[in-house]
């Protein structure tokens, strides 16, 4: 016979029918007890501490301060989950709440049944994230930090598509055109390139026919075998 460990959740909003929501979402869920309620950022802290739950449920707009109580509870509980709920779609208050400990991040017009399945999830070392946040993940990441940072030597052959040389020619690309350079390898279009960059489609062509010139090759398709040779070159 199987068994589990029922995962303690503390619920901490400043809304009553929210909080009454999220009770009957998981409180007839054998997998879960709720060890406490509260309404404000004070009261999350102190009943953190002295419940030690699994995984909480904190409001970003919890009087007195979600983030506060977040950061607060994450400092004294280090193995506690966070799930964090807000009415904003802001990607300034999910990544300050990423910064703040949470594994979970849900609006509050996300439908309440995938709760159980959420909170199993981040207590088992996973993160979950509402889909409208996830384009803004990836820019964020591209945007921090280039795919490609060193130069690509190439060798023209026959006027076909070039290869990787020995001794490599130098080509200094920025490190938007390096993000551009990996959204056409995973097969974007320029206007969904545009969209997931929010620039206008022709800031787009402008780095795409940047990167055919220092790259020394014909076309976009071309390019995009070079950084798909050099990857296989550095995965060698």
């Amino acid at each position: 016979m199987s068994t589990f460990k029922t995962l303690r959740v503390l619920i901490a909003d400043g809304h009553a029918p929210t909080r009454a929501s999220l009770r009957s979402a998981i409180g007839d869920d054998a997998r879960f007890q709720i060890c406490a309620e509260t309404d404000n950022a004070a009261g999350a802290v102190a009943a953190a501490v002295r419940n030690s739950p699994d995984v909480c449920v904190l409001d970003m707009r919890l009087p007195g301060g979600g983030l506060l109580a977040a950061w607060e509870i994450v400092a004294r509980l280090p193995r506690v989950k966070l799930v964090m709920l807000a009415v904003s779609a802001a990607e300034s208050d999910l990544f300050a709440a990423l910064r703040a400990g949470a594994e979970g991040y849900l609006l509050k017009t996300a439908n309440w049944n995938r709760l159980p399945n959420v909170l199993v999830s981040v207590c088992a070392g996973g993160a979950v994230v509402d889909p409208p946040f996830v384009a803004g993940l990836l820019r964020q990441f591209r945007a921090r930090e280039p795919r490609w940072r060193r130069p690509v030597g190439l060798v023209s052959v026959g006027g076909r598509s070039p290869e990787l040389s020995a001794e490599p020619v130098e080509a200094h690309l920025t490190s938007r055109e390096w993000e551009v350079l990996g959204l056409l390898s995973d097969g974007l279009s320029t206007a969904d390139i545009a969209r997931m960059l929010v620039i206008s489609p022709s800031a787009v062509r402008v780095h795409i026919a940047a990167i055919v010139r220092k790259l020394h090759v014909s076309d976009r398709a071309a390019a995009v075998e070079v950084l798909r040779r050099t990857e296989l070159v550095a995965g060698a």
